[in-house]
């Protein structure tokens, strides 16, 4: 699928630099493009629709973190398979900036409901909605960076 598809929107991260009162960051990620394939992707081998503990999100940087203007990919992948369900570029910063406000937001708060919300939604109306609490992020190298990444204490990978 085409990774101008997809457009991505994050909200509630604001607080974090006005040092307001903690609130669930939240990304949409809107699909314009042809719903059958997109559905295809998310749906287990019984046309279920994949619960959050199927996916993983992930962020694999293009270019060193270092640089002005570095980019990534931002991808959500089947956990059972491997296979990816949908791909988008997107601006390192903005990325990095969201999961330090996904971090300081399970820091404040222990709802269990994860640390931040991803919304998929097919020309505006909602398709799945997951709460997560990993976010992992990648090297262009392919290395996992977790001082940059999103990990739950406890978690081994």
């Amino acid at each position: 699928m085409r990774r101008d598809y997809f457009e991505l929107d994050v909200s509630n991260i604001d607080w974090v630099d006005e040092d307001g009162d903690p609130s669930k960051p939240n990304v949409v990620i809107e699909f314009t493009g042809p719903t059958v394939d997109l559905r295809d992707r998310l749906t287990d081998h019984d046309d279920n629709l994949l619960d959050a503990d199927d996916t993983d999100v992930t962020f694999r940087l293009t270019d060193d973190s270092a640089e002005s203007n570095a980019g990534g990919v931002v991808a959500v992948t089947n956990r059972l398979t491997g296979d990816f369900v949908l791909e988008l570029n997107q601006d390192a910063e903005d990325v990095l900036q969201f999961i330090q406000a996904a971090r300081r937001y399970g820091e404040a708060t222990d709802d269990g409901d994860g640390r931040y919300r991803v919304e998929l939604r097919v020309d505006g109306d909602e398709l799945v909605v997951y709460e997560k609490s990993t976010f992992l992020v990648y090297s262009a190298d392919g290395d996992l960076l977790r001082s940059q990444s999103l990990i739950p204490s406890g978690v081994e990978l």
